[in-house]
């Protein structure tokens, strides 16, 4: 089990007060849509996204590098090495690692280790579809942060997180939220993933689950809107903290040219501005 001092939602405090951001940028590389410089490149995945890591990190809160990525192309090891490159260079920056795992019993146990060991990820993002048996393992590794899907950012989402569960007529979006944060949250690591794309469901989300962190995508190319995010899921007294809103595509494919990182910056700094314009009203 890991006995880092710094746990993930204390890592998390400090980077919203340090760097006065609400931003999470996600790694999603895709090679098709690398710069021609580094497709065929044997360590291209690695140096993009290390080059836009180098690029915003003074301007994020953490760091999502998605899985099924890296998976697909083979790039496990360029993942393994791009996290220890965040970890050596920004340690005070959280990593979140956007895996989705949804198993049970000792298999959960192996994914668990997957993301806190082989990876040295500071979190990991989990599917509670399994009951409490899918999230339990991972709390088991002291500090590390374990994201549980709640209101997902797809239109799809709403086949099954909306239905209603308790005899009051609670969906199973607000249910999970209920579970997260009085039941299963033992090691007071646990955060949620809310998408930006359904604002008043964040609003009732942080309604239920206080100061929970929360995970949310779907700003930037999915079109979520800041003010609305930000005004739904600001925590009262504290503004600038409690989420961490990801833009992945935006800011990695703002252009496709040898200024990749450079265009990259750009977006990021206007993101973090929108974001903290945002939360100051």
């Amino acid at each position: 089990m890991n006995s880092s001092p710094n746990t993930f939602t204390q890592q998390l405090q400090s980077a919203w007060a340090s760097q006065g951001s609400m931003l999470c940028v996600g790694f999603d590389p895709d090679p098709k849509r690398l710069p021609p410089s580094l497709q065929g490149k044997s360590e291209g995945i690695f140096e993009f996204c290390r080059e836009i890591a180098d690029a915003t990190a003074d301007l994020v809160c953490s760091f999502k590098p998605q899985f099924a990525y890296f998976a697909s192309q083979g790039a496990e090891a360029q993942l393994e090495k791009l996290i220890a490159h965040l970890k050596n260079k920004y340690p005070e920056i959280p990593v979140i690692l956007d895996s989705k795992r949804g198993d049970i019993g000792s298999t959960a146990e192996h994914y668990a280790l997957e993301a806190f060991e082989r990876y040295g990820a500071d979190a990991v993002t989990v599917n509670p579809y399994m009951g409490f048996d899918s999230v339990e393992p991972y709390l088991r590794h002291a500090g590390k942060g374990v994201i549980v899907l709640c209101r997902t950012s797809n239109p799809g989402g709403s086949d099954l997180q909306f239905l209603n569960v308790t005899p009051s007529g609670e969906p199973l979006y607000l249910h999970v939220a209920r579970l997260a944060s009085q039941q299963w949250n033992t090691s007071g690591q646990i955060s949620l993933v809310v998408g930006a794309t359904f604002p008043e469901e964040i609003a009732k989300v942080r309604a239920i689950v206080g100061e929970m962190p929360l995970l949310i995508p779907g700003i930037g190319a999915q079109g979520g809107d800041i003010d609305a995010t930000v005004n739904a899921g600001s925590i009262s007294n504290k503004p600038g903290t409690g989420m961490m809103i990801n833009s992945s595509r935006a800011i990695l494919y703002a252009s496709s040219g040898a200024d990749f990182a450079d265009a990259a910056r750009k977006v990021a700094l206007s993101t973090r501005d929108a974001l903290r314009t945002a939360a100051a009203k």
